[in-house]
């Protein structure tokens, strides 16, 4: 029996876009990605003879409200998944959205309040993908008791590399497309969140290393997204995190996260990954091998078009999750402002 026809239009056509989700969604049965709706006309084309993809729109909005497609990807920069997941939701079409959810947690709430209205579409964000392999390892190690009371979380996730002070203005330094987004704190926080829940109490100190840059035209620009901050934060299941992002630490270790519990600890190291652990009693940690059954792996497009098609629910990423990241990363930028603690 063959697979029901799904057409999917694109809006932003970014470099995950390309890689992942253009190529992941044509290799499905009975999907179409019939159209795209680039930053230019003439991008959109590139892309569109990449791919094959037979119609280019000149502004998202005349791809939206075409009536040629069920559903919309969106792969553009934050500025944009507010306006365009609530104009295709209320075109009646179904949402995949680009990591990061929004610009701020106002503009992430309306996203979930407008996919709430409509139950029948399915709204689901790209995931975090850097711990997809040992996610479900580490969520059974924790339920199973290995860590005991978890007690302290440590987690770094510093760039390897010294500060340029030349280099042009990235659109992460652009608060006027990436919001109050840093870094890699969001996906960092959404991984945190399927082994151990939220946050429930925040304190950050965040720095601005090169106050200035130029954009892509020349013009100087007032940099507002931190190259560096470090956050404390009381956990909702009992604990402590201490956070670190930093994209100026020269030499730095690699990526690791570390939990510590009353009976046992495990160690992420998140440039592999891969898991080691130790319980009481025991003078070193081992590595804990990821049984295969276990490695989830990156099924973002699969995932949304069994959604779409009734054969499974998001898990990976839900509007509700990535209200909750987006929440934690205003509650650090409110503290770091402010210099108090932010209740979340």
């Amino acid at each position: 029996m063959a697979e029901p026809k799904l057409r999917i239009g694109i809006v932003g056509a970014g470099a995950n876009t390309r890689l992942r989700h253009i190529p992941g969604l044509k290799a499905i049965a009975g999907v179409e990605i019939v159209s795209v709706a680039n930053r230019s006309r003439d991008s959109g084309e590139r892309v569109a003879r990449e791919f094959g993809i037979p119609r280019v729109y000149d502004t998202w909005q005349e791809l939206v409200g075409a009536g040629d497609t069920e559903a919309i990807c969106i792969g553009t920069w934050p500025y944009l998944h507010c306006p365009v997941t609530l104009a295709a939701l209320e075109r009646g079409k179904h949402v995949l959205c680009e990591a990061r959810m929004a610009m701020n947690a106002a503009e992430a709430r309306a996203m979930l309040e407008a996919s709430r209205r409509r139950p029948h579409l399915v709204a689901q964000l790209v995931p975090a993908p850097h711990t997809l392999t040992v996610d479900s390892t580490l969520q059974a190690l924790i339920a199973d008791g290995y860590l005991g009371d978890l007690l302290v979380v440590e987690l770094s996730a510093a760039q390897n590399r010294f500060v340029d002070r030349e280099a042009p203005l990235h659109w992460r330094q652009d608060a006027a497309l990436s919001g109050l987004n840093i870094l890699n704190m969001g996906i960092w926080y959404e991984a945190i969140m399927r082994w151990v829940g939220p946050a429930r109490r925040v304190m950050a100190m965040s720095q601005v290393v090169v106050p200035q840059r130029r954009d892509a035209g020349g013009r100087p620009r007032d940099v507002q997204v931190p190259d560096h901050v470090e956050i404390l934060a009381t956990l909702v299941r009992g604990g402590i995190a201490h956070l670190r992002f930093g994209a100026v630490t020269g030499l730095a270790p690699a990526n690791e996260v570390w939990l510590y519990g009353s009976d046992g600890t495990l160690r992420l190291d998140g440039s592999s990954p891969r898991l080691s652990g130790g319980r009481r009693g025991e003078s070193a940690l081992k590595e804990i091998a990821i049984p295969a059954e276990r490695q989830v792996g990156w099924r973002v497009e699969e995932e949304f078009v069994n959604a779409v098609r009734g054969r499974e629910k998001v898990s990976r990423t839900t509007f509700e999750d990535g209200l909750r990241y987006m929440e934690f990363t205003e509650a650090v930028a409110r503290s770091a402002a402010e210099g108090r603690a932010v209740e979340l």
